[in-house]
């Protein structure tokens, strides 16, 4: 099986004032940081070793969050972000040779990762980009009838009869992990240089639904599939306290948080040891919001 990396040395300057205090890849998501889910993930895949890069914010990284990771990781540190190719690059050390199951780590996505490993082997592809299908000429990429890649940033290297979007998951190989420069982005100075000097890229079919968690609107709706996916109207965490004047419904509340007074949060992610007062620190009711820890409102647009 591949070993892997997920990339979560990312500023995330769309997600302020949630990422002044804490890094894209680690915003809560249900009952685990979003870091977490995607390291199940990749454990239930059969991956059996893992790196993980960190800039922003590193220091958040902690020892004890890594440690509960389901497969082992080597933490990997960049003064400042080498970029999605460059991280790949500067972790060829603890990752040794081979394919690289590649996550960018603002991405939740239920990704068959075993499947994903055998379908890249199968084809015998310099790279395997997981893409969610849409209809031919919509989306991120252009997929050809046997699959490869043939539309790419608006590029075009062959007859398009599928369109869909790169899910941000992909099995990069031994050639081109080879090629690899020591800063930059792997589509634009990887993928692309490589398509085109005529060399191929295959896909793989990833679900429809995915969410890439870069702008508070995707937050809140990662967070309420997490709760539609287990039946749950509400998750209060863990040493959580919710004032009995308080409805929470669509919401999570973290561990160890407190909400008082009276109102309603609808749609909301309270973080882990946050305390809000309804009707006081914030006007009631709240609807689609974040609280943080530090006490930091964002709401979202709508």
């Amino acid at each position: 099986m591949a070993s892997a990396m997920i990339l979560a040395a990312g500023l995330g300057t769309r997600l302020r004032p949630l990422t002044d205090e804490l890094p894209k890849p680690l915003l809560w998501l249900g009952d685990r940081p979003l870091i977490a889910h995607i390291a199940d993930q990749l454990a239930a895949g059969g991956v059996r070793r893992a790196a993980l890069n960190k800039s922003h914010l590193a220091e958040r990284f902690s020892r004890d969050l890594i440690a509960a990771f389901p497969v082992p990781v080597d933490v990997l540190h960049e003064p400042e972000p080498f970029g999605t190719a460059g991280g790949l690059a500067n972790a060829a050390g603890a990752l040794g040779g081979g394919d690289v199951v590649l996550w960018n780590g603002d991405i939740l996505i239920d990704l068959d990762v075993r499947a994903l490993c055998a379908a890249h082997a199968e084809r015998g592809a310099a790279a395997t980009l997981a893409v969610a299908p849409r209809p031919a000429g919509e989306g991120t990429v252009g997929v050809g009838a046997r699959g490869e890649v043939v539309r790419l940033r608006g590029e075009r290297f062959g007859e398009e009869v599928a369109g869909g979007d790169f899910v941000g998951v992909h099995v990069v190989g031994e050639a081109l992990r080879r090629r690899l420069p020591p800063r930059g982005c792997m589509v634009g100075d990887v993928y692309l240089p490589w398509l085109r000097d005529g060399g191929a890229l295959a896909t793989f079919a990833a679900p429809a639904v995915w969410h890439d968690i870069g702008t508070l609107a995707a937050y809140l709706a990662a967070s309420a599939r997490w709760l539609a996916q287990r039946g749950l109207q509400r998750y209060v965490g863990p040493g959580a306290s919710v004032a009995e004047g308080v409805d929470v419904t669509g919401s999570v509340v973290g561990a160890g948080a407190r909400v008082e007074g009276a109102g309603a949060l609808r749609g909301c992610v309270v973080w882990p040891g946050a305390r809000v007062r309804l009707g006081a620190d914030v006007e009631a009711p709240v609807e689609r919001a974040v609280v943080t820890t530090q006490g930091r409102v964002a709401r979202a647009a709508g």
